[in-house]
């Protein structure tokens, strides 16, 4: 089932992550604070689109194809996908960018690993997202296309370009030497190839589970969006640059799945 194509097309968002953290070695000092806004901007953006075009919708049709009512499966897995989202992040212990507090269980676990965990957290509902989209592919989804399972691990990837960014440069700003910062960055979407492996091998023992996982991953997904990246660009200045990149994001993301797909 894991053929060279899709394992390829599951590989794109780690990329997107391993390019931003790259950038360590060729910016200087930390990113800046607009730039940082913007980009999660962006990241939200492509979250929410891919929500709802790549995910949400194929639920939708598929629990019509598979003679459910057509809105319980995409209701049930949004919900359960806000809710693992919200066990994980009151169980993992992890910090995010900007903030002083510690979140989930208590851990002695230095700042960098509790930085790099909220990243990681965040990327498991995106590599479930790609993986559940590609095991349709795989077991010939008529409503879902190469095209556009590449459209959303294309998306996935343009957002965790900023992602890996956010993760190595302050890390290189504090004294980190720059190839233990790329480690880190890139560490963070390890998660992203796993997650999505494992999608694909349980939605090719439960077929009828698809429209529940395409749900799933939208909620997840949603989570991260609402519980973390709104939050964060809304705290300081630039607010209003952080919406430009909501837009943007929102817009690249639509584009691709609707031109791709």
């Amino acid at each position: 089932m894991l053929t060279g194509n899709i394992l390829f097309g599951i590989l794109i968002p780690f990329i997107g992550t391993f390019i931003g953290a790259a950038l360590v070695i060729f910016l200087k000092g930390e990113m800046k604070d607009w730039f940082r806004k913007i980009m999660l901007g962006f990241a939200s953006g492509v979250m929410i689109a891919a929500s709802v075009w790549s995910l949400l919708l194929p639920a939708i049709e598929k629990s019509e194809a598979l003679g459910a009512l057509p809105w319980l499966p995409p209701a049930v897995g949004f919900l359960m996908g806000m809710g693992f989202l919200l066990l994980l992040d009151t169980l993992i212990p992890h910090q995010h960018q900007g903030s002083d507090e510690p979140e989930g269980l208590p851990s002695h676990a230095r700042k960098n690993t509790m930085l790099m965990l909220a990243v990681t957290l965040h990327n498991i509902p995106e590599g479930m997202a790609v993986g559940v989209v590609f095991a349709g592919l795989a077991i010939g989804e008529p409503g879902i296309t190469w095209a556009s399972a590449l459209a959303l691990a294309i998306g996935i990837a343009l957002q965790n370009v900023p992602e890996g960014a956010i993760i190595s440069l302050p890390l290189k700003a504090s004294g980190m030497p720059k190839g233990k910062a790329l480690w880190y960055g890139t560490a963070s979407g390890i998660v992203e190839p796993v997650a999505a492996i494992l999608t694909i091998f349980l939605t090719s023992i439960m077929v009828p589970v698809l429209p529940y996982l395409l749900a799933f991953a939208a909620g997840a997904m949603i989570y991260v969006v609402v519980e973390e990246l709104i939050p964060d660009l809304q705290e300081g200045g630039h607010s209003n640059i952080g919406v430009i990149g909501v837009a943007l994001g929102f817009t690249v993301m639509m584009i691709l799945d609707v031109a791709l797909g």
